[in-house]
């Protein structure tokens, strides 16, 4: 068993190695045609995998022999380095895929074969990327790493150090969960916000709908409606729109399903109907809408900022207060009539405070309030399309009003 498991490891880094030797050698012929001297060929790659596997296995406790034949390959390299460096060249990416290549045998040993096969699949992968790499627009704003960084400090810093136990009187919430709410929700956004600029910087109109419906469906209905009036009358506008509203049901469903499993449940088939529903609009509109379209550029607004963060944890608590109150004292009819109203604001928070909420009210009636809002947002929408849009964008009200219409006639009836 034990020769089994050593000749399986060693195939593997002996496989491995020969592959990433004969990438190399199709990245010198893509890449650096006219260079006469490169370091090492197939073969090479695959010696230097053996004698790395070979090294580890004669000292596995120290390391000693193993960091020896490290020492002797980076020597090695730094004669051919030196000579790159009076031809003006400095890149070590041979080094580095060399090291990797010399790191097999000891992978292969002391962790599972995936991590070596994964491994071994992101340097062909990064090797084989450089033009998409240095072609790749990266317009990025250094204030928004600062913000992600900050982000990430409140998230796995933070996060864990707030009680999860010990619950905000008349709320019936912990700290770490409110906290919770705020990561979840600003992940998600931020997903969607980079996917859209980063990933599509010369997005068209429909892709801006699409992507920019899964952080904001109301802001992106706003940015269509206003540039509908510098176009002429064109379907793809009103597929655009519909299309955020698509992914808002969309977001809603996937929230639902990690704050409270009950709830999205009940949510999860009129939520399929309403998004089968206007992606089938969608579609309609989409393929009467006109080839010749222009490009559209959305404001950036970072839905990561702290600041916006804080103030979704304070309307997140502001909302619950006012939920509990009414839920206290009018039950059911004023919870809808609330949702109702909340739906011409910002939903999120409401969503959230229902979903994570402790209410003496059933999961069935959450359900109802969270359809229900999700509606009225789309008739705020629909006013929204009239208001900016006007004439350019009167398809958009329509389809927008009844669908806000109907998804609150199904919130009541649930």
């Amino acid at each position: 068993m034990i020769i089994d498991s050593l000749f399986t490891h060693l195939i593997f880094t002996i496989l491995f190695s020969f592959l990433i030797g004969l990438e190399i050698r199709a990245y010198k012929l893509k890449f650096h045609p006219t260079d006469k001297e490169f370091f090492g060929t197939a073969r090479t790659y695959t010696f230097v995998g053996i004698l790395g596997f070979i090294f580890y296995k004669i000292e596995p406790v120290n390391f000693s022999i193993y960091i020896a034949g490290f020492i002797g390959i980076t020597l090695l390299f730094s004669l051919f380095y030196n000579r790159l460096l009076d031809e003006r060249k400095h890149s070590i990416v041979l080094y580095l895929v060399l090291l990797i290549v010399y790191s097999f045998g000891p992978l292969s040993n002391l962790f599972p074969l995936w991590l070596t096969s994964l491994v071994f699949v992101l340097t062909i992968f990064l090797l084989n990327a450089k033009n998409k790499i240095l072609s790749f627009n990266m317009n990025i704003n250094i204030y928004e790493f600062e913000t992600l960084g900050k982000m990430i400090l409140l998230s796995a810093v933070v996060l864990p150090l707030l009680p999860e136990d010990k619950l905000i009187p008349y709320l019936g919430i912990s700290l770490y969960k409110i906290w919770l709410t705020v990561v979840v929700i600003s992940g998600i956004s931020y997903t969607g916000y980079l996917v859209q600029k980063y990933l599509f910087p010369s997005k068209g109109i429909f892709l801006t709908g699409l992507i920019g419906g899964s952080y904001s469906s109301t802001a992106t209905t706003v940015v269509l409606s206003k540039k509908a009036q510098t176009l002429d009358k064109n379907h793809i506008i009103t597929a655009s729109i519909i299309a955020a509203t698509s992914m808002m049901y969309i977001r809603i469903l996937i929230i639902s399903y990690i704050f409270n499993f009950e709830v999205a449940k009940t949510i999860l088939l009129p939520f399929l109907c309403f998004i089968v529903l206007t992606a089938v609009i969608t579609f309609i509109y989409y393929k009467r809408a006109s080839k010749s379209i222009n490009n559209i550029e959305m404001k950036d607004s970072n839905p990561l900022e702290l600041g916006t963060a804080f103030i979704f944890a304070f309307l997140f608590i502001i909302t619950m207060l006012i939920t509990n109150f009414v839920v206290e004292n009018y039950g059911t009819s004023g919870l809808q009539f609330l949702s109702t109203i909340i739906g011409f604001t910002d939903i999120d928070p409401f969503i959230l405070s229902l979903l994570t909420g402790k209410y003496t009210i059933e999961s069935s009636h959450i359900a109802s309030a969270i359809i229900i809002s999700s509606g009225s947002n789309n008739i705020l929408k629909a006013i929204y399309t009239f208001w900016f849009g006007k004439d350019k964008t009167y398809t958009s009200f329509i389809l927008l009003l009844i669908l806000g219409i109907l998804t609150i006639a199904v919130g009541f009836l649930l």
